[in-house]
Formats: C-alpha cells, sequence, structure tokens
C-alpha cells in the first residue's frame, strides 16, 4: 500500500507543485478571483490520480477486490502526500518568492468590498480582520495549517467518490453474473 499511496500522492503533489509555480509569474495577470478557479480546476485534476492509485491498489495489491473503508483509506493517504507536496510549495513561494502576497490579497479584497458599494465602517472592519490575518498568516505553522485545508476537502471528496466506484468485495466477484443481453 505504501508504494502506490507514495507513487501516485507525489505525481498528484507534483502536479499542483508545478502549477503553482507555473502561475507565479503571472499572478498579476491572473488575478485573485480567476486565480482561484485556476487553482481549484489544476487541483481537482491532481487528485484524479487518487481515483488511478485506489484502482491501482485495488488491481495489483489487493487482488482485485477492495472494500470501501480501505479504499478510502487509500485515497486519503493519496491525498495527504499531495496536499503536503501542495503546503511545501506554497510556503516556500510565500517565503521565499512572493513575500508581498499578503499585501496584495489584502488590496484586492478591499477593493471589492468597495466595489460591492459597503461602508466605510465595514471596510475599516474589514481592514482590521484581514491587517489580523496577516500577522497570524506569518508565522509558519499557522500558513501552513490553512494551506493543508485548501486542497483536502477537495481531495477527500474525489477519494469517497473513488471508493465508492472502485469498492468491491468477494461476493461481487464471485456471484453469477444476473445480465441477460436483449437482442
Amino acid at each position: 500500500m505504501r508504494k502506490v499511496v507514495f507513487t501516485f500522492g507525489l505525481i498528484s503533489g507534483a502536479i499542483m507543485s508545478a502549477m503553482l509555480l507555473l502561475a507565479l509569474p503571472f499572478q498579476d495577470a491572473i488575478g485573485f478571483d480567476r486565480g482561484a478557479i485556476l487553482g481549484y480546476t489544476s487541483m481537482v485534476l491532481a487528485f484524479l490520480l487518487i481515483f488511478f492509485g485506489v484502482r491501482s491498489y485495488r488491481d495489483n495489491v489487493a487482488g482485485g477486490t477492495v472494500r470501501f473503508g480501505r479504499a478510502f483509506a487509500v485515497g486519503a493517504l493519496i491525498a495527504v502526500v499531495a496536499s503536503v507536496c501542495y503546503v511545501a510549495t506554497w510556503e516556500v513561494i510565500y517565503f521565499k518568492l512572493a513575500p508581498n502576497f499578503t499585501e496584495k490579497y489584502q488590496a484586492h479584497m478591499l477593493d471589492k468590498a468597495r466595489a460591492n458599494g459597503e461602508s466605510d465602517a465595514a471596510i475599516l472592519r474589514r481592514k482590521a480582520e484581514l491587517d489580523k490575518f496577516a500577522v497570524m498568516y506569518q508565522n509558519p505553522a499557522i500558513n501552513a495549517a490553512i494551506t493543508f485545508l485548501e486542497p483536502l476537502p477537495v481531495a477527500l471528496i474525489i477519494a469517497l467518490v473513488s471508493a465508492g466506484v472502485l469498492s468491491r468485495g468477494r461476493k461481487d466477484r464471485d456471484a453469477p453474473s444476473d445480465f441477460v443481453p436483449v437482442a
């Protein structure tokens, strides 16, 4: 199981990390809103490897059968490995390659609030919240924890779906088929 988890987790993590690094030079042109769409789309594509990892485990390690719980565990572990790669890449980007990310994000959020017609008092409250978040986000442990929570829900949903689709017990394999061809 370990080989399958690390193989598919590292490939998935490499895809997400590559997308982060490829998008970095274009972050101003892409913008935060389109960047989120691009980011989550690339996560979904990278996490499709969870399906293939669970299938590989079922077919090559588990002898063609795997219960839902084991299939979900394999998928979740692949998700964790991929998410750790994503977090490691983001930590390098945030602290070394894009140290002004928080300021740009704050400016974007405040501009968005102004464009939505929020009152000056609401904008000041939002600025205070963003300032508090910026201080908290400078702590690498908190930064990593928050970043880890970005891809994980998407990955766990894909792991659940993959486990549901790919799990099958022994009776499924040994039972005669009820399929009758229609002429």
